[in-house]
């Protein structure tokens, strides 16, 4: 976690009764990209909901945030979430959410080719969500055949994630990556070069973020910049001090039918 500090994990693959209960964070943002299924989550300042497939959520952890992430129904629930680095001066800010339902998405298609503009921007359209580390996220899809050419700027860290079919990434000549892999691409300016050879559709998401240039220090559900700091936000959880008061009394619906 060294630039965009992005840590991507299909991590919400589960079924009732597995899931996530009540747990901190500070320091960072999570993105949350239902693939399947959907989550209900729920935190200690009274903000819940359920998010299904293709809907987003941009959690803001900031100074201090508890929350549950629960499966909202019977089967698999699946998804994607990106941990994204906040810089100091940001580190500390008050927790807020972005959440857009999929029929919200901004979406275009040109010549064989879809995106979903999560964040950023691609094919001439420009996501609304507010990025405090500069961001992007798109979710593309290839028809069998098509090609795509997209702009990365200079100096910042990306990769693809393969979701669906096969991909050829950066040079016409490179073996082709499969579903649930990842590829890192370089930081030389020149963007990224995509072909979908086969039969199927390729589908798969780009991320990419502009480095802090920062020393990242993580434990855990905390991501600050010192052991120091890191030191002071258990202390802070553990007291339920400094942005973590509501923790004390607080428990989600979800931890509570567990406890009984």
């Amino acid at each position: 976690m060294k630039a965009l500090e992005p840590l991507l994990e299909e991590v919400l693959e589960v079924s009732a009764p597995g899931g996530f209960p009540d747990h901190p964070h500070r320091g960072f943002e999570t993105v949350t990209y239902m693939l399947q299924g959907a989550v209900t989550h729920e935190d200690f300042e009274g903000h819940k909901g359920t998010i299904g497939a293709g809907d987003l959520q941009w959690m803001t952890a900031g100074r201090g945030i508890v929350h549950s992430e629960m499966p909202a129904g019977p089967g698999t629930q699946k998804g994607l979430q990106l941990w994204i680095n906040l810089c100091s001066k940001y580190k500390m800010i008050e927790p807020r959410y972005q959440e857009i339902a999929s029929k919200d998405i901004a979406e275009a298609a040109k010549e064989g080719v879809k995106v979903r503009v999560i964040a950023g921007e691609a094919l001439g359209i420009r996501s609304p969500v507010h990025t405090a580390t500069p961001t992007m996220y798109l979710d593309f899809t290839l028809k069998p055949g098509a090609h795509l050419e997209h702009p990365i700027p200079i100096a910042w860290n990306a990769f693809v994630y393969v979701l669906e079919g096969e991909g050829i990434f950066g040079n016409s000549k490179s073996v082709a990556v499969g579903p649930h892999h990842l590829a890192l691409l370089s930081s030389g300016g020149d963007g990224v070069e995509v072909w979908n050879r086969g039969l199927k559709p390729l589908r798969f998401v780009l991320v990419g973020g502009q480095p802090l240039g920062e020393p990242v220090m993580q434990y855990g559900p905390f991501v600050m910049n010192t052991q120091e700091e890191i030191d002071q936000t258990i202390e802070d959880f553990e007291g339920c001090t400094n942005g973590f008061e509501k923790a004390r009394h607080w428990r989600s619906e979800a931890t509570l039918a567990l406890e009984y």
